[in-house]
């Protein structure tokens, strides 16, 4: 797995990196923000720096239900060598690849405490910069797609073993400016991991890792079959990805600019996120997003 990238520093970009666990019914996700792409304040400031609207997501379900959520928005955050902190919480990357992960947060809108530790072992072999766009302005770095995963909650004495996922992606310009939208699926099988990440065009690109090493490939696809949420966002009826598929999932986050789905079905794990970055344009949305959000004015 490559070393954490630098800090964006343009006006308007963004980086993030995503993980997530998935064991038995419970599944979490947490994501470290730079450049929040959740962040009303940082869309709405038009030479706003990335460092000044940082965040941290994190999420727990159980049962296909939200049972906590954390999106806290911080002034600044710093990094210094494979350590990104943000807040009180962290993400190291060791240098044998192993990622540790410690979130200590207060739940959003009214700020009780909460405690979780995600350690993952990649189990694949990572990818390169992944481009989504030809001129490479935005990427998408699968960095360790299957891994062995810990998820431990402090505070409610739970430490579940289970597979997990870690991601990047990065900018060089707001989402919604040249790339309007997409929407990606990861799903577990006993013996393989397999992502799909869908462009506006119907660029369709698959991840698929297993005990042959990890494979990247890109195709036209068409549109999986969809329903609209009360939000009139579409989003798959089945999660699906490297031809896997797990039907029936739950739509566990919903608003009008982005959905996350979790599904299970015996030994399989999915999980599914749709995007639509034109409508946080909207400055009833970005209003709508102060209401999930929490800021911290130093960190």
């Amino acid at each position: 797995m490559s070393a954490l990238a630098p800090l964006p520093e343009r006006a308007g970009a963004y980086r993030w990196y995503y993980a997530d666990v998935g064991s038995g019914d419970v599944s979490a996700v947490v994501i470290f923000l730079v450049g929040s792409l959740f962040s009303a304040r940082y869309a709405a400031r038009r030479h706003a720096l990335p460092i000044e609207h940082c965040a941290v997501n994190f999420a727990l379900y159980v049962g296909g239900r939200r049972r906590q959520w954390v999106l806290t928005e911080y002034p600044t955050a710093t990094q210094s060598g494979g350590l990104l902190s943000i807040g009180r919480s962290s993400l190291r990357v060791r240098s044998d690849g192993t990622v540790e992960i410690d979130v200590r947060e207060r739940l959003a809108p009214f700020g009780a405490e909460t405690r979780a530790e995600i350690v993952l072992r990649p189990t694949a072999p990572g990818l390169g910069v992944v481009p989504l766009l030809p001129d490479g302005s935005h990427t998408w770095e699968p960095r360790a797609p299957r891994c062995e995963a810990e998820l431990r909650l402090p505070l409610l004495g739970h430490s579940l073993p289970g597979h997990g996922y870690h991601d990047a992606n990065a900018g060089d310009s707001p989402l919604g400016s040249t790339l309007p939208s997409w929407s990606w699926t990861r799903v577990h099988a006993p013996d393989q991991t397999a992502i799909d990440f869908r462009l506006p065009a119907g660029e369709r690109i698959t991840v698929r890792t297993g005990t042959g090493g990890s494979s990247l490939g890109r195709d036209e696809a068409p549109a999986p079959d969809e329903i609209p949420t009360s939000w009139g966002l579409r989003v798959p009826r089945t999660l699906s990805a490297g031809g896997i598929e797990v039907p029936a999932p739950d739509l566990v986050e919903s608003s009008p600019f982005y959905a996350r789905q979790v599904a299970r079905a015996g030994e399989l794990h999915a999980i599914g996120e749709v995007a639509d970055f034109r409508r946080f344009r909207s400055p009833l949305v970005r209003w709508m997003a102060h209401f999930r959000t929490r800021v911290e004015r130093a960190a």
